[in-house]
């Protein structure tokens, strides 16, 4: 598996549905350059762990928003499935109400260029992308296809981000907003274990 940190994110040009209920020819990354971008892939729509995921990030979408982030899912499906499967109420299995733009990566090119297809099954894992405003991937995580991903964590790790984007200083571990943090030099340690 490729590691993708610290490196420019792969573009993309694909077929997307945004708001749940419009078709657009072309959604690209290059045109959400100067924003943070959240890229998540799941397996497959119609399926069983990955509605409650998409429910789950739609249901922090206005966290992101706040924070300036772009939530965009993408699965290995077309464009008419995905729009089938948000026409399909959520007591159901279905994702309507899901408001952020989900890609169909029917090619797989996109699941390839950020090395999260799984070639035997031909679906995507769980991967999770964060891009910040310069087009650069500063966070990764990929699962399992059974295991669903914390919303929460992705969040506490764009607050991270932002922090030290702002402040200069690192987060340790578990840190969440408000917590404090330290500066990247040996005094900065010690200054932290004191407290």
């Amino acid at each position: 598996m490729s590691v993708l940190v610290g490196k420019n994110a792969p573009d993309f040009d694909v077929k997307a549905v945004v708001n749940g209920t419009e078709i657009v020819p072309s959604y690209t990354l290059g045109s959400l350059k100067g924003k943070y971008v959240v890229l998540f892939f799941y397996p497959k729509d119609f399926t069983f762990v990955c509605p409650t995921e998409l429910h789950a990030f739609e249901e922090k979408r206005e966290e992101f928003e706040k924070r300036g982030v772009q939530l965009i899912g993408c699965s290995v499906d077309s464009e008419y499935s995905h729009f089938a499967w948000l026409a399909m109420e959520k007591a159901k299995g279905g994702i309507q109400g899901v408001k952020y733009p989900i890609l169909a990566d029917f090619n797989k090119t996109i699941a390839r260029a950020y090395d999260v297809l799984d070639e035997a099954s031909g679906a995507a894992y769980r991967g999770l992308f964060l891009i910040d405003k310069k087009g650069v991937v500063r966070h990764q995580v990929v699962n399992d296809m059974p295991l669903g991903r914390s919303v929460d964590e992705a969040l506490r790790i764009i607050d991270a981000l932002q922090f030290n984007e702002t402040n200069g200083e690192v987060c340790p571990a578990n840190w969440r907003a408000g917590d404090k943090a330290l500066k990247a030099n040996a005094q900065g340690i010690q200054d932290f274990f004191k407290n």
